[in-house]
């Protein structure tokens, strides 16, 4: 942990000092800064680092849950009260390099289709400026955020950092990228602010559990807001709305049942026997393609009993001769 000449400016290193994975409101904070302040963040992977660029899927059948979601924190921003909202401007999301994808079978149920994927599997990432190198001459950009952010919660003891909360933490956003503004209610006093689980692209959904999961540096400003009240997170952004960045054609599977999850998982099975039928995949790479390149969109919740979920993935990230005007000659 150090601070920079800048008394309005910080660095927190991800060291064994500052890195916790539970949610605790007594946690002694790392560093106190005021409202206005910049904080540069350095962040673990999400397995601690058990997890690297040479590790294959036997590291995956080894994995050790316990220590996920190192988070880098907590940060105290001095006067922040209960009831007050702090506002946290990303300013740079930078990786480092490299990044990984997985299928985690087992008792950690991990994915939206944990149930029929019985075999573990592992694809690292090679990380270049703006692109991740998937199989295939897959190509997926990269539009990388922080997916915890969050404050501590109020109520005493030590809380895992999977489920979201009022309070934020595992949100996954993946629109919370540089430029992004997320609001957060504050519960404690100082609000003790951690971050970390930072994603170098994902689709919305993060159907498999883990979307392109990199270690990476994170610069925020905190405000406090004593003039708002709010009960969850908001944020405003910029995008990008679509993987890509940018429009463009995508092929689309749905899903239709009288629960959205439901109709979630029809949606990814029909996307993954796609990918498998048609681009030429494995069901785990297009598992987890999915988790980093495909989104769900719920179409409509309006026309009960039934619900729409579909998955769209984009033709761009696909070499042109494995596009679907290519595939349909």
């Amino acid at each position: 942990m150090s601070s920079e000449s800048n008394p309005g400016r910080r660095r927190v290193e991800a060291d064994d000092a500052t890195v916790h994975s539970t949610w605790n409101r007594d946690l002694e904070p790392v560093e106190t800064v005021e409202s206005g302040d910049v904080v540069e963040f350095t962040c673990r992977d999400a397995t601690d680092g058990q997890i690297g660029p040479d590790s294959s899927v036997t590291d995956v059948v080894d994995l050790d849950v316990g220590p996920v979601h190192p988070l880098t924190g907590p940060i105290a921003i001095d006067g922040a009260q209960p009831g007050d909202v702090l506002e946290v401007e990303l300013l740079e999301v930078e990786h480092h390099g490299w990044g990984w994808t997985l299928v985690l079978p087992g008792a950690a149920e991990l994915g939206l289709l944990s149930a029929e994927f019985s075999d573990p599997a592992l694809h690292v990432w090679e990380l270049e400026d703006d692109v991740g190198h998937f199989v295939n001459g897959i190509e997926v950009p990269l539009n990388p955020f922080p997916g915890i952010v969050g404050v501590a919660p109020d109520e005493p003891g030590d809380h895992e950092t999977f489920p979201p909360r009022a309070v934020g933490g595992n949100l996954d956003i993946r629109h919370l990228t540089a430029g992004s503004t997320v609001s957060l209610p504050v519960a404690v006093e100082d609000a003790l602010f951690s971050i970390g689980d930072c994603h170098a692209a994902q689709g919305d959904g993060e159907v498999c559990g883990s979307a392109i999961e990199a270690p990476m540096t994170v610069t925020c400003r905190f405000d406090v807001r004593t003039d708002l009240d709010i009960e969850y997170p908001q944020f405003e952004t910029t995008g990008p709305f679509t993987p890509t960045g940018r429009e463009g054609p995508a092929f689309c599977t749905s899903g239709v049942a009288d629960d959205l999850q439901e109709a979630a998982k029809t949606a990814v099975r029909a996307m993954i026997e796609h990918l498998h039928d048609e681009r030429g995949l494995t069901r785990e790479q297009a598992y987890m393609l999915c988790s980093a390149a495909v989104d769900l969109k719920i179409n409509e919740v309006v026309n009960a009993p039934n619900w729409v979920v579909s998955a769209y993935v984009q033709e761009a990230i696909f070499p042109e001769d494995r596009r679907r005007s290519a595939l349909e000659g």
